[in-house]
Formats: C-alpha cells, structure tokens, sequence
C-alpha cells in the first residue's frame, strides 16, 4: 500500500541515497541547497512508502510568500504514479497556491507538471565557463577596498546587505542568521574565498565563491548594496571571485542566475559563461513566480 508520511531521523541515510541515485540516473541533483541542508539537519521533509521501502522524498518549505516544493523518485520505482500520488499530497498539504521545482528540465518533470495542470513560470540558469579561460583585471571604484569575510565579526553585516540586495528575491533575501551559520559549518565553507567590498567603512558588497567537492567552483552568490549601484561593483566582485577560482586550480567554474535577471545574464556572458542545465518552476496558472 502507498503511503505518505513524514521523514523519521533514522531515515536521513535512506533518504540521502534515494537522491543520489536519482541524481546519477537523471545527470542532475534533485533537491536545492536549502532543501538538502534541511534534511541533514532538521531531517525535515516527507517520504512515500510502498511498504516498508521508501520510494520517493520531498521537501516542502511554507513561508509568508507561500509554499514550494521538491521531490524525487527513484529511479527504480518510476512510471508508476508515485510522482503524481506525491505531487497531490504536497498540493494538499501547501494549503494553497504550490510552486514546485524541477531540477534539470527534464522531460518526465514537465509531463507530470502539465498532467496536474501546471504551467512554466519561472526557470534558473546554470551556467559555466572554463577557469583557466582569460579573465579581464579586476577594476575597483576609488574608495572602494576589497577584503575577506572573517567568521565571528561579518555576520550581521552580510545579512543586513544580503537583505537588501536580494528584497525581490523569494529565496536568496529571506536568508536568516541560522542560515548563514549552517553554511558556515559546511565542510566547503572558506573565508578565503568570500570577499567583501567596502567604501567609507561600511560593507556594500560581495562576492562568495564555493568549490565543490567534486572540484568544481562556483560564483555561489554575488550582491551589491542598492546605495553603491552605479559603481561597477558587480562585474568588479564577480571578476575578484573568478580570478580567485582560477588560481585555486579547479577546472570549470559555474552559477546559478534567474532568467528574468536580464542584467545579469548579460554580464556573465560578457564573462563567458554558457548555458549547462535549466531548472524550472512549475505553478498554477494564477501563481505568480515568486509570490
């Protein structure tokens, strides 16, 4: 019999496994950083079961913005109407409007997207260029200084620009201080290479890199200050943040970037950066992207 339950703490591993395997069959990870972190540390999240054997997992996040959604089958258990079973237990649960995302643009996602009576409403870019490519010298604004992140003094600050940067931002701007430390205790995390720029004292950007363990680098995320707007500050922190990835040694370095973000898109491909993969956000026809 199929059921649908909470995820038990014990069942971390289990969960943990169902995704990789997901994730070597469909060439892309199924679940975003917040949704994984979740699960590792509040082992938040749902699981179907047929049985006794957990065959599919999902993370659902409710916030004043509404919920969204993540799931995945495994591969061994597909075709078979769990994705669907799953996806109306989540729209049930979400209590209204749900936005759910698929990692990947895969084909069965937009299937079962569009059988629930789904639409596309919002897609993120990941791109990537090679790190050993040519990369323009890094230009700063006068009075502005570049500097690393130092744990235990920067937190505040960093939260405080974050929120500004990203106020339109469903997910990068509602970050808390709980978030930030859980990042921080990540075995990835390095304050060598999150920089910080600054003009008359005050913190107006940044830029932080990530290199994963399969040795990839990654532009995790870059913002500016509204009030500093008009200084370059973007391309000057995304250079800074290249040029350190380069000189760590890893071979290709990618990003995340909304496609709405027109700015942005221009500016990495300026930087030559390419298409790699698409994920999308599928939603009622009433849902807004975002809201």
């Amino acid at each position: 019999m199929r059921e649908v339950r909470a995820l038990r703490a014990d069942e971390i591993p289990v969960a943990t496994a169902l995704l990789d395997a997901a994730a070597e069959t469909d060439g892309t990870v199924p679940l975003s950083e917040q949704a994984r972190l979740a699960l590792h540390h509040r082992a938040a999240g749902r699981v179907l079961t047929v049985g006794d054997e957990i065959v599919a997992y999902a993370h659902l996040e409710t916030g004043a913005d509404g919920a969204s959604a993540e799931f995945a089958v495994h591969p061994w258990h597909r075709r078979r109407g769990h994705g669907r079973a799953l996806l109306d237990v989540l729209v049930a649960d979400a209590e209204g409007a749900l936005r759910v995302w698929a990692h990947g643009d895969l084909p069965a996602a937009a299937g079962l997207a569009r059988s629930a009576g789904l639409e596309r409403v919002r897609a993120l870019f990941q791109l990537r260029r090679p790190a050993a490519d040519p990369l323009p010298d890094v230009r700063l604004a006068e009075g502005v200084n570049v500097r690393t992140f130092v744990p235990g003094q920067d937190e505040d600050a960093w939260l405080a620009v974050n929120a500004r940067a990203f106020a339109h931002h469903p997910e990068q701007g509602a970050w808390t201080r709980d978030d930030l430390l859980q990042r921080e205790a990540e075995d990835w995390f390095d304050p060598a290479g999150f920089f910080l720029a600054e003009r008359d004292g005050a913190l107006v950007g940044f830029h932080w890199t990530k290199i994963h363990p399969d040795g990839l680098g990654e532009v995790y995320v870059v913002g500016v200050d509204p009030s500093a707007q008009g200084l370059g500050l973007g391309r000057a922190l995304t250079l800074t943040g290249l040029h350190h990835l380069r000189d760590a040694g890893v071979p290709a370095i990618l990003l995340y970037v909304d496609e709405s973000n027109t700015a942005a898109v221009r500016l990495y491909e300026s930087l030559a950066f390419t298409p790699h993969t698409t994920d999308v956000m599928y939603a009622s026809a009433s849902t807004e992207p975002g809201t």
